[in-house]
């Protein structure tokens, strides 16, 4: 049982005040704190603070013993590669547009762009390894997100209420094939029109969704949430592209899982973010950076219907285990008001959001954590205790491997 010293990454849409309150710090920070990172990703690995008080990197850890500290399973699997990454994700301001590739998309991807030469820094390049990355987030705040194509039916009822002129025959074609291929054509236009026909279209969307507000309509939330990102995208394509998606707000507790193909984008609140340890993003809009239109239409999923919001499956008093299909991660929520038992054949990484935990393995020795501290626990260490410090109760979260 090892403390871990995160890094926090800075992106301009992230928030001055969420992480910076989580990890005891002066409040506001003096810059934008968007993610902070628990794992092994190359990018900016965790330092494990051993018990001799010398801080290694936990990328050096795992490639000197994988299966000590990974498993037995995990490493077969994985070699020495911790499969998961762990995040607190604070945004302020709407991420970009994006989807993420399948295995088999990436993989094939990555080979193509090596195959050609394309320098893995560069700016247009699309896969930077050939593994997916799905996601889970878990909402800490109330979470505002945009999320998997909606129901045709109610993308028309949405545009029909609009009313602007200029939509009309895009809502016609969502009229005439209501399904996901009708979702496909519909979406392939918005996000490949010319910018003339931009410069027309937008600006009448925009004017409709705030006489939409005005009136008080039914979809005030989603025309409220395309005027923000019009103000902060002008004349972005993805402002219409969002027109088609779910508008999300998930309450502290509740979590959603994105696939591969699946296009969202985080708009603002604090959440715990669990995903594949991989870099790899289709972006669709929201940004200055590089889109790559075709490419992204060959791993999007138009499946349409409502997000399913999870809430966790009770495994025991006070433990909540996220399922998805996704074999890189597993997230857990402890709710701790006594004693629970924390065991996996992986490795597992926890972070306490709420109170105070103390961590007691088969050999007696404890460990606390306190809010905002986060420890490191190989395979090779015994099964652990949890219980809360000095409080009526602890909130935890634990990221694992997850199985086949």
């Amino acid at each position: 049982m090892d403390l871990l010293h995160n890094a926090v990454r800075p992106y301009a849409w992230g928030s001055r005040t969420a992480i910076a309150d989580l990890l005891g710090k002066e409040v506001p920070a003096p810059h934008p704190e968007a993610e902070l990172w628990m794992g092994a990703h190359p990018g900016d690995p965790s330092r494990v603070l051993g018990p001799d008080g010398v801080e290694r990197s936990l990328l050096e850890l795992l490639s000197a013993d994988p299966e000590g500290q990974l498993g037995q399973r995990v490493s077969e699997r994985w070699g020495s590669r911790l499969p998961f990454l762990l995040k607190v994700l604070a945004a302020e301001e709407a991420l970009s547009l994006q989807a993420h590739p399948s295995a088999a998309q990436a993989a094939e991807g990555f080979a193509a762009e090596e195959r050609a030469g394309v320098p893995l820094d560069a700016a247009v390049r699309n896969y930077k390894d050939p593994a997916a990355k799905p996601e889970l987030i878990c909402a800490l705040t109330d979470f505002h997100a945009l999320a998997g194509f909606r129901d045709p039916a109610r993308t028309v009822a949405l545009l029909s209420a609009l009313d602007a002129p200029a939509l009309a025959p895009y809502t016609q074609m969502l009229v005439a094939q209501p399904d996901s291929d009708g979702l496909r054509a519909l979406f392939t236009m918005l996000i490949t029109l010319p910018q003339t026909s931009l410069s027309v279209l937008l600006p009448q969307v925009l004017d409709a969704c705030v006489l939409h507000v005005k009136e008080h309509g039914e979809f005030d939330l989603e025309c409220r949430t395309i005027l923000e990102l019009g103000e902060s995208y002008p004349g972005d394509a993805g402002v219409l592209a969002a027109m088609l998606l779910n508008r999300i707000v998930l309450q502290p507790g509740e979590a959603i899982h994105l696939p591969a193909g699946n296009l969202h984008a985080y708009l603002r609140g604090t959440g715990i973010e669990i995903l594949a340890n991989s870099d790899n993003v289709l972006r669709c809009g929201l940004t200055p950076k590089h889109v790559d239109v075709p490419e992204l239409l060959r791993v999007l999923d138009f499946t349409c219907g409502d997000m399913d919001v999870m809430t966790g499956e009770e495994v025991s008093p006070g433990v909540r285990v996220y399922r998805t299909p996704a074999p890189e991660f597993e997230l857990s929520r402890l709710d701790v008001s006594a004693e629970a038992r924390i065991n996996h054949d992986g490795p597992q990484i926890v972070i306490c959001t709420a109170g105070a935990a103390v961590l007691t393995n088969a050999r007696g020795d404890e460990l606390r954590l306190a809010r905002g501290q986060s420890v490191w626990l190989p395979a090779s260490d015994p099964a652990v205790l949890v219980r809360p410090d000095g409080v009526e109760s602890a909130q935890l979260f634990r990221a694992t491997a997850g199985t086949d």
